[in-house]
């Protein structure tokens, strides 16, 4: 059971494999580049590897236009090499989670080539139609300032077309049964080739049925239901992995009862809070977050992360508290992105290693699995100078060469950061690799840190009362173990007073080689430095128990 149960301790790393490592020198990223550093992955720890689009595509958004669902884009390598790839990672060990966007296709996808030729075309209602422009074409927009609109007339056929995302990304139309047995084929046919499971895009606006002209949207939870049923009878241990940044009390229907539905989510709500909390000192709201996302299913899991290939969605703190983190993180309007995100990576937010590792330990101590973006591992930086979300999504700066050893080639498929402190030259995998100091192996000794608390995936979570407003203390109990995890928000020190049993009068710190013994009446202190975090397991480390 604990076997079938693995997403809930795994680390996943995410990558796209355009930007991650180029082997043939074309300037673009390729599946041999990302076998080659396989070696690299198993050294950092990670068991888990979640794939960004690789499929055929016009590629005006990143790969998530997709024009075939079953193929693998030539500039990224052939079949063979997806399927070497797969055999090497899962020689290692690792799992490979895929993207699955099937919200909606590119519109040079041949399924609506074809929907488009007429309004009796034999694929005309895979896609959303209406013959007047609704009254609503101007609204619901998901860039907003990029987008003007989400409904669109097609020129061919003379109806509007729907669309959630830009205009060349018609949305398929989920409420036809040829649609969804489809997306099914789609599910089977990459598990048949060895990925464990799917991160899904844009839940909310898969499962929502649109009627021209009607404002209120129910939304198809059984759709969900039938997906995971699918999965489960092809593959019985692999997973869905949901994008669904909705309200808590929102939350539940996505997993399910009983967890039929997906297994996990992303918890933006808890991501949003954490970073009001690294910008005020102030974890109120985010112990309310996680008190918001605390009762889920049993075999449901959360997913959390600090930055992704996105942009830091602010869209559910209040308008107070999002001016807070724009004045802290992100000051100048370029930084800022759709009038509630920050366009920025995680190290040129926080600037400092401090903040860095209080953050990293903050979210390797969260109830749930981490998810690290590539690169956060090296703290990376962004360049602002780039479009959009492109500011965040430069290639992998493996070493002190031309392109930072990304690529051969002469240019890049995206720029190289290669100018000022977070150049390549300055911040490379080559260099930390060889300093025992350095965020990189830091970062390596954190994650087996984490994969040794299998308390924090499979136990209950406790909020605990520290007595200090600024430090946040969680503590996991599971078969008869407990981890104990204290982080200090605050540029002050802080004590933390804990209050503990008889029998568990000892905290074994598990980052030095330290032990803390309660005092008679049952207290333990533990003094916390500016920014500081502590992990203990309870009662002394009994490696014999």
């Amino acid at each position: 059971m604990i076997e079938d149960l693995w997403y809930k301790n795994s680390i996943i790393y995410s990558l796209d494999v355009e930007t991650f490592l180029d082997a043939n020198g074309d300037g673009i990223g390729d599946f041999e580049g990302l076998t080659r550093r396989l070696d690299y992955l198993e050294f950092l720890g990670v068991d888990t590897v979640w794939l960004s689009p690789f499929h055929p595509t016009p590629n005006r958004d990143d790969g998530y236009d997709v024009t075939d669902y079953y193929g693998i884009n030539p500039k990224h390598g052939t079949s063979g090499e997806f399927v070497d790839f797969l055999r090497q990672a899962h020689k290692r060990g690792f799992r490979v989670l895929m993207d699955l966007v099937v919200n909606h296709t590119s519109d040079q996808h041949p399924w609506f080539k074809q929907a488009r030729r007429s309004r009796t075309a034999p694929l005309r209602d895979w896609y959303v139609w209406s013959e007047k422009r609704p009254p609503d074409w101007d609204q619901g927009m998901v860039f907003p300032g990029v987008q003007d609109r989400t409904w669109t007339l097609d020129k061919q056929s003379k109806e509007y077309y729907f669309h959630r995302f830009h205009s060349f990304q018609p949305d398929l139309n989920i409420d036809n049964p040829e649609v969804r047995r489809e997306i099914q084929r789609i599910i089977g046919y990459w598990l048949a080739l060895g990925i464990s499971g799917f991160r899904v895009d844009a839940v909310p606006f898969i499962i929502e049925r649109v009627v021209p002209g009607k404002k209120k949207r129910e939304k198809k939870f059984e759709y969900l239901r039938e997906m995971r049923q699918f999965l489960q009878w092809r593959k019985g241990d692999a997973i869905l992995l949901g994008e669904a940044n909705v309200l808590p009390n929102e939350m539940l229907p996505y997993f399910g009862e009983e967890c039929t539905g997906i297994q996990m989510l992303f918890n933006f709500f808890v991501n949003q809070n954490l970073f009001y909390a690294l910008a005020t000192s102030d974890i109120k709201p985010l112990i309310h977050a996680l008190n918001a996302t605390r009762d889920i299913p049993r075999n449901a899991h959360w997913a959390h992360f600090l930055r992704n290939h996105d942009e830091l969605d602010l869209g559910r703190l209040t308008d107070k508290q999002r001016a807070r983190v724009f004045e802290r993180f992100a000051p100048e309007p370029n930084m800022q992105i759709y009038g509630r995100g920050i366009r920025r990576r995680l190290a040129t937010m926080l600037g400092d290693r401090k903040h860095e590792e209080l953050a990293y330990s903050m979210l390797f101590s969260l109830p749930g699995a981490p998810v690290i973006r590539f690169g956060d591992e090296l703290r990376m930086g962004d360049d602002l100078s780039l479009e959009q979300r492109h500011a965040v999504r430069t290639p992998m700066q493996w070493a002190d060469e031309p392109h930072g050893g990304f690529t051969t080639g002469r240019r890049p498929v995206h720029p190289v950061i290669d100018e000022g402190a977070w150049s390549y030259k300055h911040v490379n995998v080559a260099e930390q690799r060889r300093d025992p100091h350095s965020f990189l192996n830091w970062m390596a000794r954190m994650i087996r840190v984490r994969k040794e608390c299998p308390e924090i995936g499979l136990g209950e979570c406790t909020i605990l009362d520290t007595g200090a407003a600024n430090v946040l203390g969680l503590q996991y109990v599971w078969d008869g173990h407990t981890v104990i995890t204290l982080h200090n928000f605050d540029e002050r020190p802080h004590t933390a007073r804990l209050r503990m049993k008889p029998e568990h009068s000892t905290l074994s710190n598990l980052l030095i080689p330290s032990d803390i013994y309660a005092s008679k009446d049952g207290h333990i202190e533990v003094a916390l430095d500016a920014l500081n975090y502590c992990w203990f397991r309870l009662g002394g480390l009994n490696y014999g128990a």
